[in-house]
Parts: structure tokens; sequence; C-alpha cells
């Protein structure tokens, strides 16, 4: 081979190699890019997760908040769940203070009549009824037995006298009646 042919052949060489690497740096971009765009994607996703996590912390703190306040109104409820009744209340707890004050039993008598009446309307309208109980079939949900007597007159089972009233708020059961029962031998 002569030097010609060498140096023709080196010169192809060189060239396929020149053209291996414009190939290979042409992979290298497209690799880098591809690289950048992952980079670009994880770092998208990191702000994402930190987006993510500051609005976790801002909601645990907003419940946190909330569950306070909702604490505290329910406390300030109870604390205050009387107020109402208490105030329908005053009017008959200060005519009781003027009718002992009187000194005409007569007047008295009446003056404590009338409270009454105004406080069992008030009770009456805030949902209190007063347990039926005499001759009624006993009932352990509404009345509490006390004694027990056998009586030819009446049905075993009957109440057959009430020894302290019970009363119902609205449906539910807040005073058990103490009672007689008939019980047959």
């Amino acid at each position: 081979m002569t030097d010609k042919d060498e140096i023709k052949k080196l010169k192809d060489d060189l060239a396929s190699l020149k053209s291996e690497i414009q190939e290979k740096d042409e992979d290298i971009q497209v690799k880098d890019e591809e690289l950048q765009k992952k980079v670009d994607e994880i770092q998208t996703k990191d702000q994402d997760i930190e987006d993510y996590k500051d609005q976790v912390q801002r909601l645990q703190a907003d419940f946190e908040n909330f569950k306070k306040r909702s604490e505290k109104d329910v406390k300030e409820y109870i604390k205050y769940a009387n107020e109402g009744l208490i105030l329908k209340i005053l009017d008959v707890y200060e005519d009781f203070e003027r009718a002992l004050e009187t000194e005409k039993s007569d007047d008295l008598k009446d003056g404590v009549e009338i409270i009454y009446k105004k406080l069992t309307k008030i009770l009456e309208g805030e949902g209190l009824q007063r347990i039926q109980c005499e001759g009624e079939q006993f009932d352990p949900f509404k009345h509490e037995a006390l004694m027990v007597e056998d009586s030819d007159d009446f049905e075993d089972g009957t109440v057959l006298e009430e020894l302290a009233k019970g009363y119902t708020l609205d449906s539910k059961v807040i005073k058990y009646s103490k009672v007689k029962v008939c019980k047959k031998k």
C-alpha cells in the first residue's frame, strides 16, 4: 500500500471517526435534553410535593383551630343553655318572694296558686309533661315500682298508687314515677 492509499485510508477512518463522534455528540445532546426534562419534571414534582405539604399543614392548623373553636362554642352553649328557661322562671321566683312577704294567709294562698299556674305553663311550654300512672298498666320505661300489693279490684301489673310524680321532657323520661303496683299472689 502506498502512502497515498494509507493517507486516504487514514482520512477515511478520520472522517468515519468524526461522523461517529458527531453521532455520539448528537446522542449525548438528546440524552442531555431528556435528562434535563426529567430533572425539570422532578423539580416540578418536588415543588408540587412542597405545595401539598404546605396545604396539608395549613389544613391541619385550620382543623385544630376549628376543633378548639367548636369545643369553646360547645362549652359556652352548655354554660348558657338554661339561660332562656331561667329568664322565664325568674318572674315566678320574684312572685314567690312577693307572696312570702305578704302577711295575709288568704292572699298568700291565692298568690301561690297563681305562681303555681304560671310555673306550670312555663314548664309545659318547654315540653315538660307529667306521666300519668294511677289505673295504668305498669311500664318499666316510665315507672319505678317501690311497693307491691295484692288487690282484688285491679288486674295484675296495674298501678295502684302514685307515690312520687314522674315527668317527660318531650318524649324522654327525665324523672320516673314512683308507684305501688298490683301483684297477684
